[in-house]
């Protein structure tokens, strides 16, 4: 299984992937989990679902099941940083679900700031006038895509570099 202690990071994710391989975002929250995935040249992030959280093993192996259908080989997972930068609760919530999660899984999960994101996903929503209603039931995953994108973005810069 991977090895908590020494997480990986979207630079060392880079280094990790091949052509062909999909990644999942989460937006873990406390109710819910919001998951999207990439397309398989990394470029696009797409919502998929959003799992209504009950105990870590069940959330768990819903997760597990995401990854073994569609043959993932990384999490994006956001890190719910404070505005300021600093961290709270949250993040120690949600490094402890990662650590957890890394002892089921070979595949890397890294963090990614996800300040901002269902913030950015909510006036998207509303500024398509979509109901509250609506916006409560694609808000996760919606995040989920959000973060995912910015990691992915992040990937076509590393590769530029590397040219």
């Amino acid at each position: 299984m991977a090895d908590p202690k020494d997480p990986p990071t979207i630079d060392t994710l880079s280094e990790r992937l091949k052509t062909g391989d999909r990644l999942a975002g989460l937006d873990l929250g406390t109710k819910t989990i919001g998951v999207a995935l990439s397309d398989v040249l990394q470029q696009v992030a797409t919502p998929l679902i959003t799992i209504r959280r009950t105990k870590f093993g069940k959330d768990a192996e819903a997760l597990l099941a995401i990854i073994a259908e569609h043959s993932i080989a990384g999490i994006v997972l956001g890190l719910p940083v404070n505005m300021d930068g600093s961290t709270g609760p949250r993040v120690q919530s949600t490094r402890a679900f990662a650590r957890n999660l890394a002892q089921l899984t070979d595949i890397p999960i890294v963090f990614w700031d996800e300040r901002l994101s269902t913030a950015a996903v909510q006036r998207m929503l509303i500024d398509a006038d979509t109901t509250r209603a609506r916006r409560a039931e694609l808000v996760d995953k919606l995040a989920a895509a959000y973060i995912l994108q910015g990691a992915l973005d992040r990937l076509k810069v590393l590769r530029a570099d590397d040219r």
